[in-house]
């Protein structure tokens, strides 16, 4: 979505709960001395700053990191990331997905990264270094590179969901993916809203018993009118371990 600008909305309890999961799923796999591959489909530019005037115009960093980032323990992964970025881009950064996933990555793995909005492209090849970047439709770009190479690894499916056909797609997604690369960790966000647009989402997950994490996380509006009061995340081949991590968070962010 060309007009979606995720400046407005950085650090908020959704991403807080979306960079954490995602932290921990990373931070095991690199225990591994194995390459892997990372792949993201709606990058964004990388790198926010929660000073701007983006972010205060909104105040949903100030509902999420900042108020939650003192109950973290320090040596959380999503806490080690985020302080290893602030002490590089200054006390009121705040790292999107990408620039997490490249900090806890390993100079071995390969990460290829998807956005389609020509400024956030430009800002993500200045805010993100050694990567791959293609400014191109991310969900087309997942498709035609599973399974990567090295097959191990983690595709994010992160969309804005201001399409309305993406309620729809984004589970036929997760399910193709999932044919062409069964041993990836398949990782799908979510907004959940007032209005329940996220229950077509939810109600077309495919089944995969246990070889699928769902966690929801429910919180108040960020602001008087503001339609989303949760984020959920899907984990496809999730490592050994992430439900407990899973779980840990809830003290942290309630």
């Amino acid at each position: 979505m060309l007009s979606y600008q995720h400046a407005y909305h950085a650090g908020n309890m959704a991403d807080v709960h979306k960079h954490a999961i995602l932290s921990c799923v990373l931070d095991y796999l690199v225990q591994k001395p194995k390459p892997l591959s990372y792949m993201e489909s709606h990058a964004g530019r990388g790198l926010y700053d929660l000073s701007g005037t983006e972010a205060l115009k909104t105040g949903e960093a100030g509902a999420g990191i900042a108020r939650v980032q003192e109950r973290f323990p320090p040596d959380h992964p999503y806490m080690r990331a985020l302080g290893a970025i602030r002490d590089m881009a200054g006390a009121d950064a705040y790292p999107g997905s990408p620039l997490i996933a490249r900090t806890l990555l390993r100079g071995e793995d390969t990460i290829t990264l998807a956005e389609m909005h020509p400024q956030e492209v430009a800002a993500l090849r200045e805010n993100v270094r050694s990567v791959h970047i293609r400014q191109t439709d991310g969900v087309q770009m997942l498709l035609s590179l599973a399974p990567p190479t090295p097959r191990r690894g983690v595709a994010l499916i992160d969309p804005s969901y201001e399409i309305k056909d993406e309620w729809q797609v984004m589970p036929k997604l997760l399910r193709d993916l999932h044919r062409k690369w069964p041993v990836g960790v398949l990782m799908l966000w979510y907004p959940i809203l007032s209005n329940g647009m996220h229950e077509t989402l939810t109600g077309a997950l495919p089944d995969l018993a246990g070889d699928m994490l769902h966690h929801q996380l429910n919180f108040a509006a960020a602001r008087p009118g503001h339609g989303m009061i949760g984020s959920g995340m899907v984990v496809i081949n999730p490592p050994w371990g992430l439900d407990h991590a899973v779980s840990e968070l809830e003290s942290y962010l309630g």
